[in-house]
């Protein structure tokens, strides 16, 4: 991914009026991101633990953003789930259902989507091994790190076409 400006991010957002986005807490880290490891920028709203922000290069190149949210109660540690991007597992709350609303008018009717994905949003950098989960380890996989990144891109893909 390549590196993006605050303005472009704010700018991406597809499920949310243009005041929202220009509301929306940026992640304090952007110049230290390490974008050529990452397929999409994923963070959490410290001020609103239920919210999360995810964009990604959209089809014609372009960044789309989008806003997610998440319950915010906790599995027990003996629960584990499986991340429908990178296939990482983790215990608890590890994994979270995170929902987005449609845009358009589905959006305005109050219809949403739903994925499964890593409540820490680093799915890139599990794949790549640059980060491993806190307990457990990936699954043994016969598919290339490259393989594995397609895929996740594929199902990111998929999620944000259904938005």
């Amino acid at each position: 991914m390549r590196a993006l400006t605050e303005q472009e991010i704010r700018g991406a957002f597809v499920n949310c009026s243009k005041g929202e986005a220009k509301r929306l807490p940026m992640p304090r880290d952007l110049v230290e991101r390490p974008w050529t490891d990452l397929d999409f920028l994923g963070w959490r709203d410290l001020s609103a633990p239920d919210r999360s922000y995810l964009v990604a290069e959209g089809a014609d190149g372009g960044p789309i953003g989008i806003t997610l949210r998440f319950p915010t109660a906790r599995r027990g540690a003996l629960y584990r789930s499986m991340c429908s991007l990178c296939l990482t597992t983790h215990p608890g709350g590890g994994v979270s259902l995170m929902t987005a609303r449609k845009t358009g008018r589905e959006g305005r009717d109050g219809n949403s989507v739903g994925l499964y994905v890593c409540t820490d949003m680093a799915c890139s950098l599990y794949v790549r091994g640059i980060k491993r989960p806190e307990t457990g380890l990936r699954i043994e996989e016969s598919l290339t790190v490259d393989e594995q990144i397609e895929r996740l891109r594929r199902n990111l893909t998929g999620f944000l076409e259904r938005v």
